[in-house]
């Protein structure tokens, strides 16, 4: 292993060093660069990907029938993205965006569908943008039911942090009172449509204590900190040049580029941390230039980690020293385990009767949501926590065409009934054994050791999708649904990209890997703030809480500065 000395080449040294060091520049890590340089920090952001520089989104406004293949994915395109092409995300007009496998390779003992951006900003550009919080009903699940071990915060704690980063990032909702998905500070909501009115109406009316509510959206319904209104697009898994939807290349990042604070290098692979025996403390990273192959130390007093869950617990495992010879602040044995994800696969549509002389304007980038109704109360399951819905209705094309030509190009420009489609997704527990390790013998073509994945969704999750699947179905039938159907299949771990848990908050430093405010237990100049840090999963979203746990981090860590502690 080369040595990663902070006393040779000292005058190196001096001009590669920061005060922070931000790896990764997706939803936490842009979070992080934005607090830590309004707060006069000098910080370097280290992203592997490539450059992406706002607004200068490649296809954000090419037509479909400019696209080369009509925004469908070529065998060609397939077998470079192999693992990305699991995900329906992965299209024609955005596949730059994301990692390219064959150049990637991990080890899959169970099937794990890691989807990655290869690019600044990270899945920021691409993620579906649902923001709700989450709640007590998320934050005390392990203490109550016993399963994993207990957060060592509430929603207390967090609730001025989600007001914090919900009135920067624009979140888009109706206070709708429902305690366990508390109300935020919202923009004013995306309109529900006439059929999706009707089948509210309908639900709430035939099921006692369920909700149909408005997406909570990181998308703009007016504008705010030079950024533009929505424009009803839905295409924002192109890159949006109006910046109308949060990410870090359109809000955080511009915010610490301005503060005069930021360094961004992309290209740059973290390889390992440099950990300062003699100082018990993290003395800075070492990266490799993935083009080169030559390496380069940063150095810095404090480093946030947010290369995402896998990427980060990979970083953490790689950084071996006489101190963790089994990975960096890993002497709880918890880093690489505890993963989870949320679970889908199920969707359930039907058609609506009537209503075929009204429409919509545009295209809303956001869904309903059916909030969790199950394991509320009394209504105990064979399986622990629960689950929700989101949906919506629309008029596609008129598909009884009966003809060809003039006759069928007529047909076509009419809208057909009104369909309504729903899926599910559910809370995964935290389980040992749902682990990532390195590999032993196989390496990438920069010598690091390959991931190995072995997580697989058990006996709780199976119970919970099979009632996911019958209470779909009884929604449908129940509200007047025309001919409901349900397809599909359990997903795999990752294919939800909402991958979490492998260096978990808690408590105990026997048990866990970070304290309350995301500090290592162990490497006290370390924060993680990125999914790795979850506790449990909740069923909703979680970025709204990566960013508010983000924010409070920082906060934490430059009082903590301040005073000398770190």
């Amino acid at each position: 292993m080369p040595n990663d000395s902070v006393y040779l080449n000292l005058k190196a040294v001096q001009q590669n060093t920061y005060d922070a060091i931000v790896v990764g520049s997706g939803i936490s890590g842009g979070w992080a660069a934005k607090e830590l340089c309004e707060a006069g920090l000098k910080v370097l952001v280290i992203e592997r990907g490539r450059m992406v520089q706002h607004p200068n989104y490649p296809t954000a406004a090419t037509p479909v029938w400019q696209l080369e293949h009509r925004n469908k994915l070529t065998t060609a395109i397939k077998k470079d993205y192999f693992i990305q092409s699991r995900h329906y995300s992965l299209q024609e007009d955005n596949y730059h965006f994301y990692n390219k496998d064959i150049d990637t390779p991990y080890i899959e003992k169970q099937r794990f569908d890691w989807v990655r951006g290869d690019v600044l900003g990270g899945r920021s550009l691409l993620w579906a943008r649902m923001s709700p919080r989450w709640s007590d009903l998320d934050f005390e699940a392990n203490a109550k039911d016993g399963w994993g071990i207990d957060w060592p915060i509430r929603y207390r704690d967090l609730a001025p942090w989600y007001s914090y980063v919900e009135k920067f990032a624009g979140i888009s909702g109706n206070k709708d009172g429902i305690a366990h998905m508390p109300d935020g500070e919202f923009l004013p909501p995306f309109e529900m449509n006439v059929a999706e009115k009707y089948f509210k109406e309908q639900l709430e009316k035939n099921f006692a204590g369920r909700r149909v509510i408005i997406g909570r959206t990181a998308n703009l319904t007016k504008g705010i900190h030079n950024r533009v209104q929505c424009q009803a697009r839905n295409l924002c898994h192109r890159g949006c040049p109006f910046s109308a939807y949060f990410s870090s290349n359109s809000s955080t990042l511009p915010a610490a580029q301005a503060t005069g604070n930021l360094t961004v290098i992309t290209g740059a692979i973290a390889a390992r941390v440099i950990y300062d025996e003699q100082k018990q403390r993290a003395a800075g990273i070492t990266v490799i230039d993935r083009d080169t192959f030559e390496e380069r130390s940063f150095y810095a007093r404090i480093i946030f980690i947010n290369a995402s869950a896998v990427a980060t617990t990979a970083l953490l495992l790689q950084s071996v020293s006489n101190r963790f010879p089994n990975g960096l602040g890993n002497g709880s044995d918890q880093v690489g385990r505890n993963m989870m994800d949320h679970h889908k696969g199920l969707s359930f549509s039907g058609e609506i009767e009537g209503m075929k002389d009204y429409y919509y304007y545009g295209n809303r980038p956001t869904s309903l949501i059916i909030p969790r109704f199950v394991n509320m109360g009394n209504d105990k399951k064979e399986f622990l926590r629960g689950y929700h819905y989101v949906g919506g209705a629309s008029r596609p094309r008129n598909s009884d065409t009966g003809g060809i030509g003039v006759a069928l190009k007529e047909a076509l420009s009419q809208p057909g009934a009104w369909r309504i489609s729903i899926s599910a997704y559910g809370e995964c527990l935290p389980y040992a054994d749902n682990r990532i390790v390195l590999s032993k013998n196989e390496k990438d073509k920069w010598g690091l050791p390959l991931v190995e994945t072995d997580c697989s969704f058990k006996e709780n999750e199976i119970a919970m999708h099979q009632d996911m699947a019958a209470n779909g179905l009884e929604m449908l039938e129940k509200t007047g649904i025309k001919n409901p159907t349900v397809s599909g299949s359990i997903s795999y771990p990752g294919n939800a990209n909402h991958e979490m848990g492998t260096a978990r908050m808690g408590n105990d430093p026997a048990t866990s890997v970070l304290n309350a405010f995301n500090q290592m237990h162990e490497v006290s100049n370390i924060f993680i703030t990125d999914g790795s840090c979850m506790t449990s999963s909740s069923s909703l979203n979680p970025s709204l809480t990566y960013m508010a746990l983000t924010a409070r981090a920082c906060n934490y860590a430059i009082s903590e500065m301040k005073k000398g502690n770190i």
